[in-house]
C-alpha cells in the first residue's frame, strides 16, 4: 500500500503550494462527498521508487467550536487519522504563533509520527531563524521552500525514515498469480455483506475507526481453482477483535484499493441510485485504467419505478463505463452472485489480453477502408500500422501521418472495432496515435 502523508498547519503557511509541489500537478482529487469539505484534497506523488498519497487540509484550529472552522478541524483530524506521517507545516518567516502551539499540543497527544516543516525558508542558509520552532517540542525542524522546491526531497526522505522505509528500498512484491479484487462503494452499500457471503462465513466485519486505517484490508480467497485477493475498502477485522461495527467512507482506503487492484467491483445501492460519490469513485477507476465490474446491490428491496430510475442514472451518470458488465444482485439473499464472478475473471483476462501486431494492423486497415478519418484542411490522416503498447489496461499504438488531426469520435469508432474483435469487455482501452516525423522538415528546398 502507498504511504499516506497529511499536510497540517494553520492557514496561509503554504500547505497547498507544498501539496502541488509533491503531486507535480494542480489536478488534485477533490474529496467532495457527503460529510467531507472541499478543503480536503487528495493527490498522488512519487520520489524514486516510492509512490505516496498526500492529503492537503484546510487551516487547522483544534479548539474550533462552531461554523466552518469546526468542520475544517473535523476533516483535518480525519486526515491525521488516515495518515502514516503527519507533516506539520509552519511559516519560517512569520515565526511561532499561539495556533502553532495548539496544533503541536494536539499532535503530541496523538503520538503519531510527525515531521515539523518550516516553509518559506528560501535564503535561510544557516537555519538559525527557524530555531524558535524547537519550542514546539516536535524535534528537528526541516527547512523547505515549496514555491522554489528547495528541501522538498530531503523532507520526503525524512518522512520515509519516520516510517522505517529507506527512499531507495524496493516496493513490496505482491502475489502475481492472484487476482486482486477491490470492492468499493459508499458506506452501507453492502460491501462487507457481499464479502462475507463469498467467504461463506461472517468472520470478517467492516471496521474503519480513525486510527485503524493501516490495518489488514485484504483476504486470500480461492474459487474454482483461481486464487483471489479480496480488498474491502471498509477495512477487515476478525470476529472477537471488533469493538464496534462501524463503516465510514474513507477516501484514502478507496484510492489505495483501486490503485492496488487488478479488477474493481463498484457496488451501488439500488435504494439510493447513483450519487456524486459513486461517480467520483468510477472516474478514479477509469483514470487509473482499472478493469471494472458494476453491481447494483439490494435489487430485491426496490419496486419497478425505482429500478427504472436506477437504470437511467447508470446510463446518464456512469455512461463513461459502458464497457463494464452490469449485474443486479442481492448480497443479503445471495441472488445473482455467480455471474459476477464470471465478469470479474473476464475483465481481468481482457485487461491482460495479448493482441498480435498482424491482427491489429489488419483490423486497423479494414476499419479505415470501411470509414476513413475526416480530412482536416489540407491534411488527411493516414494510418499505417498498429501494435500493442501495454496491458492492464490494454494500450494500442497506431502509427501513421498527420494523426494529430484524428477526431475523438473517430478514436471511439476504432475503439469499438478493437473491443469487438478482442472481446475487451470490462476493461478501459487506450489508443495512442504517433505521427511519423518528416525527414525533410528541417531542410531547405
Amino acid at each position: 500500500m502507498k504511504p499516506v502523508l497529511a499536510l497540517v498547519g494553520r492557514p496561509n503557511v503554504g500547505k497547498s503550494t507544498l501539496f502541488n509541489r509533491l503531486t507535480k500537478t494542480r489536478d488534485a482529487i477533490v474529496a467532495d462527498y457527503a460529510g467531507l469539505t472541499r478543503d480536503r484534497h487528495y493527490g498522488n506523488g512519487r520520489q524514486g521508487k516510492h509512490a505516496y498519497i498526500v492529503i492537503d487540509t484546510g487551516g487547522f484550529e483544534p479548539d474550533a467550536s462552531d461554523g466552518i472552522y469546526k468542520e475544517m478541524a473535523k476533516q483535518t483530524r480525519q486526515a491525521v487519522a488516515e495518515a502514516d506521517v503527519v507533516i506539520f507545516v509552519v511559516d519560517a518567516r512569520a515565526g511561532v504563533s499561539a495556533q502553532d502551539h495548539d496544533i503541536a499540543n494536539y499532535l503530541r497527544r496523538l503520538g503519531k509520527p510527525c515531521l515539523l516543516v518550516a516553509n518559506k525558508a528560501e535564503g535561510m542558509v544557516d537555519g538559525t531563524q527557524a530555531s524558535e520552532f524547537f519550542e514546539l517540542g516536535l524535534g528537528t525542524v526541516t527547512l523547505v521552500s515549496a514555491s522554489h522546491g528547495q528541501g522538498v526531497r530531503s523532507m520526503l526522505d525524512a518522512a520515509f525514515n519516520l516510517m522505517g522505509v529507506g527512499p531507495d528500498d524496493e516496493e513490496q512484491v505482491v502475489d502475481s498469480d492472484a487476482i486482486r479484487l477491490a470492492v468499493v462503494g459508499r458506506p452501507n452499500v453492502g460491501k462487507s455483506t457481499l464479502i462475507n457471503v463469498w467467504l461463506g462465513e461472517e468472520r470478517l466485519v467492516a471496521f474503519d475507526q480513525p486510527g485503524t486505517t493501516r490495518d489488514a484490508i485484504s483476504v486470500p480467497f480461492e474459487r474454482e481453482g483461481r486464487r483471489f485477493e479480496l480488498i474491502d475498502t471498509a477495512g477487515l477485522r476478525r470476529r472477537g477483535k471488533v469493538f464496534e461495527a462501524i463503516e465510514k467512507f474513507s477516501v484514502v482506503k478507496t484510492l489505495q484499493a483501486i490503485e492496488t487492484a487488478h479488477v474493481v467491483l463498484l457496488l451501488i445501492d439500488a435504494q439510493q441510485g447513483v450519487t456524486d460519490q459513486d461517480a467520483h469513485i468510477a472516474g478514479f477507476v477509469l483514470e487509473n485504467g482499472r478493469a471494472v465490474v458494476l453491481a447494483i446491490n439490494k435489487w430485491d428491496a426496490v419496486d419497478e419505478y425505482q429500478r427504472e430510475l436506477v437504470k437511467r442514472s447508470i446510463e446518464t451518470r456512469l455512461g463513461f463505463l459502458k464497457f463494464a458488465n452490469l449485474h443486479l444482485i442481492s448480497a443479503k439473499k445471495r441472488q445473482g452472485l455467480a455471474p459476477v464472478w464470471k465478469s470479474i475473471v473476464g475483465a481481468f483476462e481482457a485487461a491482460n489480453r495479448k493482441m498480435p501486431t498482424p491482427v491489429l494492423t489488419r483490423l486497423l486497415l479494414e476499419s479505415v477502408q470501411f470509414q476513413s478519418p475526416k480530412r482536416a484542411g489540407m491534411f488527411r490522416p493516414k494510418m499505417r500500422y498498429a501494435h500493442q503498447g501495454g496491458m492492464n489496461p490494454p494500450v494500442i499504438v497506431i502509427h501513421g501521418n498527420s494523426l494529430e488531426h484524428v477526431s475523438e469520435s473517430y478514436k471511439r469508432y476504432l475503439e469499438g472495432r478493437f473491443r469487438q474483435e478482442f472481446n475487451l469487455m470490462g476493461t478501459p482501452l487506450r489508443i495512442e496515435l504517433k505521427t511519423a516525423s518528416n525527414p525533410y522538415a528541417d531542410k531547405s528546398s
